[in-house]
């Protein structure tokens, strides 16, 4: 994987960069929107694009689930059968198959599950996750792993930590030579000696990028954040380095002032359709009576397409009446932000100031106390 640190920023471990895949470039740092069931719920390809999104993420454990990987791949791979045109990162199921199965029993070979739709019996195992992701057309696949769950002991983390790099391992000799970048995840949960000791195993392995896996599964934000600043310094400067499933914009800031390449989350999008909005002031919930008559855009210092055409009062009343436009117009916006936010940080690194961009950032985000507005 073609990857290039391009620039840093003096006083942190934020970068900027730029790695390539067969479906086109990536600048960094990236959020990625996530494509659960091959879609990013309620927006077009078009839109994704005019976003500027550069790379989404689909999922590996629902596209097997429904409508299968094979018939993806007889359909000309996920890019063709959505219609997106740029990069895709495929996750590689360990999470959905232990948060959403009815069942499921880990063993040395894989999970046993039941899968959530159907309650069918299924079995998933390194070599079946690269299978069904390189049936997919992911450009970068993840390794099979265990996500450890929170609270754990830390002899349970340790046992699962130490499986997620036997998992690696195989999940590595299943690549085909036409497959896509791999990357490896970082286990241990919050004990920082284990996730040390399992990058080192992973290394010797050897991949095309590594992420930092299982943060935001019940721990705090203090103990989150505390792993993130000191785990992902550590992972190697030569390769992309991404943390999944976070999170929040202050959670990228903090992740990207760390040294954090890429990220995905789905909060923007889920957060939109339960009409919580995230603006440069905190969040907004539309739902909110106070906005009944409100003529004010969402974010008046937003330039998107919703911002740009309808007022906090159109929208709440959207909202508050179900309309499927709701949907969409509250994740054009929340997805603007983000993607913009992202744009901002590695312009501010490209110009050696990010360090000021981000005490801007956190005094706006104070003019509304911090937060986002009550229930």
């Amino acid at each position: 994987m073609d990857f290039k640190v391009l620039a840093k920023d003096p006083s942190s471990s934020a970068r900027a960069g730029r790695f390539v895949t067969a479906h086109g470039a990536v600048d960094t740092p990236i959020f990625m929107p996530v494509g659960t069931a091959g879609s990013v719920k309620s927006i077009s390809p078009d839109e994704l694009e005019s976003l500027g999104a550069e790379i989404i993420l689909g999922n590996t454990y629902h596209l097997y689930l429904r409508p299968g990987d094979e018939r993806i791949a007889g359909l000309g791979g996920l890019h063709k059968f959505m219609g997106w045109n740029g990069p895709i990162l495929t996750d590689s199921g360990g999470f959905q198959v232990f948060s959403l199965a009815r069942i499921n029993q880990i063993e040395e070979e894989g999970v046993r599950f039941q899968s959530h739709i159907d309650g069918s019996h299924r079995f998933i195992t390194p070599e079946i996750s690269i299978k069904i992701q390189e049936n997919l057309g992911s450009d970068i696949m993840m390794c099979f792993d265990e996500c450890t769950p929170y609270p754990v002991s830390r002899e349970y983390a340790l046992e699962s930590m130490e499986r997620t790099v036997r998992w690696s391992k195989r999940s590595r000799e299943a690549r085909s030579q036409s497959g896509g970048a791999l990357f490896g995840i970082v286990q241990g949960s919050v004990f920082l000696d284990l996730r040390e000791r399992c990058l080192e195993m992973l290394e010797e392995i050897g991949f095309d990028g590594y992420a930092i896996g299982s943060l935001s599964v019940g721990e705090s934000k203090e103990e989150m954040l505390s792993v993130l600043r000191s785990v992902a310094p550590m992972l190697p400067e030569t390769r992309p380095r991404y943390v999944m499933g976070v999170g929040t914009p202050e959670d990228l800031v903090e992740g990207v002032r760390a040294g954090v390449d890429m990220f995905d989350c789905v909060m923007p999008t889920r957060n939109a359709r339960n009409g919580m909005l995230f603006t440069s002031r905190g969040a907004v919930r539309i739902k909110n009576s106070a906005y009944a008559d409100d003529p004010a855009p969402i974010d008046p210092d937003c330039g998107c397409y919703t911002c740009r055409r309808f007022s906090r009062a159109y929208l709440r009343h959207l909202f508050v009446c179900g309309e499927l436009l709701s949907y969409r117009l509250n994740t054009l916006h929340n997805l603007h932000y983000y993607l913009d936010l992202m744009a901002r940080m590695r312009s501010a690194i490209i110009a050696g100031t990010f360090s000021e961009w981000s005490k801007d950032f956190y005094e706006l985000r104070s003019i509304n106390g911090g937060g986002e507005d009550p229930e």
